[in-house]
């Protein structure tokens, strides 16, 4: 650690350096940061914190956190913010167990504004914060930092019409890299990228700006200046896009040039009658020419940095994404009906390879899950096929247009939920927890889950074929290992398979908890318990004629799913059960906590809310008591 950095300990001991310190505090920070991101495994998030490093200097020096609220939108990029409040010490647990999180936390420290791991809420965040700080009469100042991908999300856009409306003192810092996670989409996100390519306007900025520096200070001469330069902005520049939102609008400055940040900043804090956006050029990855050369590749780790395979080591088996943009692939070049859309996520949902054989096939949509469904359903309408797939956690966000634009209309819309259930490193705000809930709770819409990638395959195809809402949830990372090379096959709707049978007690796995189970089911054997073990794979509609016969055979049924038990699998077997008059068969429902889940690995979560196979198995051996017995019979009923 270098040691300027080390003699950073709050934002406060920023104010003592020279602009010259500050370029060596900010060349020691990226090689912390580099070195942090390498220690963690190669994970967490390093291009986009590689590109803020000179703009949160010039934030902490300008303003005083945590009196000035600073909200970042997303927050992918506040490992530096961390390392300035206090956390510099606790960085190599980020993301890790009990660690860090990768994202702002109110409470991890005061300095974190607001929780975010979702793109788009700085703004309205601020908004209110801004309001707030006027209705009890303070001074202190708000600052969203968003950058040009937040922007492509609606929320953003709504929430800066607000604010101009209001004539909120309140500032937003438009960080501006042409990237969110991916190579931005969207005519919005080109106009605002031309700023990048025109030499026209860099240079006419700069000439100008030299020409009013000498003007005579006549108050005329100035006012002219002033409205020659604006003038040329408009003609070059979208700046009155802004401006239509009642904002002032400054920039482009470059976001790697403190002194140039510093100063801007501190005239626009004296501007009080109206919003002001500040629009700052940087480069993701800037300062590491590894990271910048390939900024997608090193969002999420030290991609140059990890060690080749042992030689004769087996080869890692595709990961559930994937699978399924291989399975998406075949199917778009079997059927001319069918699309894929996603938003802003053609790397995670694993279509990027699909979209650089197929563009005309495969829709990017930017950061607007709303609009993704809603775009969907009007491709259904004139006969095509389109799988929408996003993850779990961000499909919360376009529920409405679910509800409102496919289901009411009961449209072929196929939405493939990657990340379901616990994610990892992610951790609060990306866990997939509700999906099965939000959806089986909707008239018409077929609710499924694979238990291995083959499954996923067949179940993709399923819901093509299928004429009506479909969807289909997997989890992050990669499954059992079954065969992917297989011709998908349709699967009949709403029937579970069983994968092992035994007398003393019924296991029902929904997707990658089945797994489970029969590992479950190869310990409590060992114990003198036999379990019959079913793939329930349709959570809706759910294999009545089965579950009612193994609850009629057994006598004890018990469900295992990694989504929370309001609305689940679980209660939805009980609910069956109960219309049968067989209630009591039902012994209790393993699931996600009723909790907000944080961030660690996702062996350690399964196996702390008992989903893994130990914890199936133990929970099965204290419900029975004895092999066979039925002295306990109930007591899972209130186990999650």
């Amino acid at each position: 650690m270098g040691r300027l950095l080390e003699s950073v300990t709050d934002p406060a001991s920023l104010r003592a350096l020279s602009y010259s310190e500050l370029d060596a505090l900010a060349a020691e920070i990226r090689e912390f940061l580099v070195e942090t991101v390498h220690c963690i495994g190669g994970g967490g998030h390093l291009a986009s914190n590689l590109g803020v490093v000179e703009l949160t200097l010039a934030l902490h020096r300008q303003f005083d956190s945590p009196r000035d609220r600073i909200v970042w939108d997303v927050s992918h990029q506040i490992y530096v913010h961390k390392m300035l409040t206090g956390r510099r010490d606790r960085m190599a647990t980020i993301r890790q167990y009990k660690g860090l999180s990768g994202f702002a936390d109110p409470n991890e420290s005061e300095h974190d504004a607001f929780s975010a791991g979702h793109a788009g809420t700085a703004i309205s965040a601020a908004v209110g914060m801004a309001v707030a700080r006027d209705l009890r009469g303070e001074d202190n100042h708000v600052v969203a930092v968003a950058g040009d991908g937040a922007m492509t999300a609606g929320m953003a856009l709504e929430a800066m019409n607000h604010a101009g409306h209001l004539g909120l003192d309140l500032i937003v810092i438009l960080n501006d890299n042409a990237m969110s996670i991916s190579q931005n989409v969207g005519a919005l996100s080109r106009n605002i990228n031309k700023l990048r390519v025109d030499p026209l306007y860099r240079n006419a900025k700069v000439e100008l700006g030299n020409v009013v520096e000498h003007l005579p200070l006549g108050r005329a001469m100035w006012r002219t200046a002033r409205r020659l330069k604006t003038s040329m902005r408009d003609i070059l520049v979208p700046a009155r896009f802004w401006e239509q939102f009642g904002f002032e609008y400054y920039g482009p400055i470059d976001g790697h040039n403190i002194h140039e940040l510093e100063g801007t900043l501190d005239a626009i804090k004296k501007v009080h009658q109206k919003p002001v956006l500040l629009h700052v050029l940087t480069e993701k990855g800037h300062g590491v020419p590894e990271a910048a050369s390939d900024p997608i590749k090193s969002h999420s780790g030290t991609y140059w940095m990890k060690k080749p395979a042992e030689p004769g080591a087996s080869p890692a088996g595709p990961s559930y994404s994937q699978v399924f943009g291989q399975a998406t692939q075949e199917l778009i070049e079997q059927d001319e009906r069918v699309v894929a859309v996603t938003a802003a996520m053609l790397e995670g949902t694993g279509l990027a390879p699909v979209h650089a054989k197929h563009p005309r096939r495969v829709f990017d949509v930017a950061i607007a899950e709303q609009h993704a469904v809603t775009f969907a359903a009007g491709l259904a309408t004139q006969g095509l096929k389109p799988i929408v797939a996003i993850y779990s956690t961000f499909l919360q966000r376009g529920f409405d247009s679910v509800v409102h634009d496919v289901v009411v209309q009961g449209l072929p819309v196929v939405f493939a939920l990657d990340r379901a259930g616990f994610v990892g490193d992610d951790g609060k705000t990306h866990q997939g927890f509700i999906d099965t809930s939000y959806l089986r709770c909707l008239p018409g819409m077929v609710v499924s889950a694979p238990m291995d990638e083959a499954e996923l395959r067949d179940l993709l195809y399923t819901g093509i074929m299928h004429d009506g809402p479909f969807s289909l949830r997997f989890p992050r990372g990669a499954g059992p290992g079954a065969p992917t090379d297989l011709p998908m096959k349709q699967i009949p709707i709403g029937t579970a398979e069983v994968l092992r049978d035994g007398g003393d007690i019924a296991l029902l796995g929904f997707g990658a908890s089945v797994t489970e189970c029969v590992k479950a089911a190869g310990i409590l054997s060992a114990q003198g318990v036999e379990a019959t073990v079913v793939n329930a794979r349709f959570a809706k509609p759910l294999d009545e004629t089965l579950i009612t016969a193994l609850a009629r055979r057994c006598g004890r049924i018990v469900t295992v799913e990694e989504n929370v038990r309001a609305g689940g699998f679980g209660e939805g077997v009980l609910a069956l059960l109960a219309d049968n008059h067989l209630a009591g068969s039902f012994l209790g429902a393993l699931t996600m906590p009723d909790a907000i889940v944080d961030h660690g690995p996702q062996t350690t979560m399964r196996a702390l809310y008992c989903v893994d196979a130990q914890g199936i198995a133990a929970r099965v051996v204290e419900l029975l008591g004895t092999p066979g017995g039925d002295s306990a019979q109930g007591e899972l009923a209130h186990v999650s």
